[in-house]
């Protein structure tokens, strides 16, 4: 296959990343609705998503986490660094079934940082060298176009690799999360059995972005890959 067909379109990039962007704006769509869906829809236990979370955090017997409330929608994480899960507006005090969802899937978080899930430790320690790769990756690859260097070109492959090797790690990291979360959700009965399955599906949904986020590093790697490789192949 060409890198470059009629009209100068690169064709890698509508055959491997365009339809993996495709997927991606799918998912977020997926999730935005799934969470809007199940917001609507009140636990009868009357249960919040703070109360969520400290209730999976007991269920594991994690203790020393805070639970406080950050502002905006779907910006709820676990920072690691503080010890402190926070919770959107859109979650804190809702008791919606999605927003204990997602509640619990970040107390899953803290659980793995309190038990050393080796995953999360991995995706700690990289962090600055995935930052650098995504920063620094296209700007290396165009200098060694400019000046016509397989080194620079080199260094800034293997600099998007490590931004795909942060994706690769992030999705076994999220699945399990929920896993925790839908597990201590379903031991400690904190919704109703016709809820769970609605818990399930919205984090189902939110998973689906990190496989897409994924899907769009790896696409764009191999047509790194492929570019340059011809290239040289060329040459």
């Amino acid at each position: 296959m060409p890198y470059f067909g009629y009209y100068g379109i690169d064709m890698y990039y509508i055959v491997l990343v365009v339809p993996c962007i495709i997927l991606a704006f799918w998912a977020q769509s997926k999730v935005k609705s799934t969470f809007n869906q199940y917001s609507q829809v009140l636990n009868r236990r009357g249960m919040s998503g703070a109360q969520a979370a400290d209730a999976v955090l007991r269920a594991n017997g994690v203790t020393g986490v805070r639970i406080e409330r950050v502002s905006g929608r779907l910006t709820d994480h676990f920072d690691p660094r503080s010890n402190v899960i926070r919770l959107s507006d859109a979650v804190y005090d809702s008791t919606s079934v999605a927003s204990v969802g997602v509640a619990a899937h970040e107390a899953g978080h803290a659980v793995q940082h309190a038990v050393g899930y080796f995953p999360i430790r991995l995706r700690s320690a990289i962090i600055p060298l995935t930052q650098f790769g995504s920063m620094a990756a296209f700007p290396l690859i165009l200098l060694g176009i400019v000046f016509n260097s397989e080194v620079f070109i080199n260094v800034g492959i293997l600099a998007f690799a490590l931004a795909t090797l942060f994706q690769l790690v992030t999705l076994p990291v999220e699945l399990d999360a929920s896993r925790r979360a839908l597990a201590a959700i379903r031991a400690r009965n904190l919704l109703y059995e016709d809820e769970y399955p609605m818990a399930k599906k919205t984090l189902t949904a939110a998973a689906m972005t990190y496989v897409a986020a994924l899907a769009v590093s790896l696409a764009q790697l191999l047509r790194l890959l492929l570019i340059f490789g011809g290239r040289r192949h060329d040459d």
